[in-house]
């Protein structure tokens, strides 16, 4: 992993890790741990300098992989390499559930979980973006339209080609559902009753001859641009990016986005845990907030903040209001308590 520090004229690359000790001359210094690329630029151009510039402070930034075992040993020796993480709404409620994490003072940050969306303001992190799953097609491929929800998805008569679909059951079981006719609101009720997940895994039979799998998010794009396949799944952000910065013809379909939350979290005990909160307080202005989609298609969770939004900008977000006529948000907890028996089935499913 990387770690760059940053000042408010230079950016300088310094060798450490994730796993290493981190230290630096500025008495007054914040490491800000985060996923990397052009996600990592977004924070670092919303966030990280304008903090720099009004506080004089310095940042660090590095990145993880999501691994909370190199959570655990910070908090285990008290040998503390960073101060606040982005964590996605999985690592925050197993991270929570475990202990892992700082439980947040909300009047210190003087606001609340009524300033946010529903469930964005989660007791052991502060909610900073929304992000989808969604699916997108290839339009030069469907010339008189294409695909408008999920139900064309699995229409290969209507609207035939390969779809791309990601080799893991999270995601795959609830659109299988959706294209099913099962409303949003009942998604995982049923998919927690066995003969729901029968349901959901005779629906994926159905496409399965038709379906390219991928691994990585990175593929998506790359898929549809190669004409290897049609439409599928992707995160909403990969696809905006390669429209707007790479002039792909590609069409991303909202309707039953699955919608998530990424966090600010800091790791339990840290001793400057109220620098690791002066940091989410700035972050978490609604005018930073706002910024940061100029360079990342991903939706604020401060509600006061979808004034500051570039209105060219504000269709292109999972928040924006034509987008969420028909959205679900992925249930974090239900994945933390099944993922590896569903796992397990869905892939016992794909060898035979």
């Amino acid at each position: 992993m990387k770690l760059r520090q940053l000042s408010t004229v230079l950016a300088v690359s310094v060798a450490a890790g994730f796993g290493g000790t981190i230290s630096a001359d500025a008495a007054d210094t914040i490491t800000v741990t985060s996923w990397g690329g052009s996600y990592s630029e977004s924070q670092r151009k919303a966030f990280h300098e304008p903090f720099m510039a009004e506080t004089g402070k310095t940042v660090l930034e590095d990145e993880w992989n999501g691994d909370l075992a190199r959570v655990r040993a910070m908090v285990d020796t008290g040998n503390y390499q960073t101060h606040v993480i982005d964590a996605e709404s999985g690592q925050l409620v197993a991270g929570c559930d475990e202990g892992l994490w700082e439980k947040i003072d909300y009047t210190a940050l003087g606001f609340g979980p009524e300033d946010f969306l529903e469930g964005a303001a989660h007791e052991c992190g502060v909610g900073n973006i929304s992000w989808s799953f969604v699916f997108a097609y290839d339009k030069d491929q469907f010339p008189d339209g294409g695909p408008q929800n999920w139900a064309d998805f699995w229409n290969v008569e209507k609207f035939p080609g390969k779809r791309g679909l990601r080799k893991s059951p999270k995601w795959n079981l609830e659109y299988a559902l959706v294209a099913d006719g099962v409303p949003l609101d009942e998604i995982y009720e049923v998919l927690g009753t066995e003969e729901g997940l029968a349901r959901a895994l005779a629906k994926l039979d159905e496409l399965r001859p038709h379906v390219l799998w991928y691994e990585t998010s990175a593929q998506p794009p790359q898929l549809l641009a190669d004409k290897e396949v049609a439409m599928s799944s992707a995160a909403n952000g990969r696809i905006y990016t390669a429209i707007v910065n790479d002039g792909q013809n590609f069409e991303i379909v909202w309707d039953s986005q699955a919608m998530d939350f990424d966090f600010w979290v800091i790791p339990k005990g840290h001793p400057e845990a109220d620098l690791a909160l002066e940091f989410i307080k700035f972050a978490s202005r609604p005018e930073r907030m706002g910024d940061q989609t100029n360079y990342v298609s991903y939706g604020p969770l401060r509600t006061a903040a979808v004034e500051y939004v570039n209105p060219d900008i504000l269709p292109h977000l999972p928040t924006a209001p034509d987008n969420t006529v028909r959205w679900f948000k992925t249930d974090t907890q239900f994945w933390a308590d099944n993922r590896e028996s569903l796992t397990e089935r869905f892939n016992v499913w794909l060898a035979q």
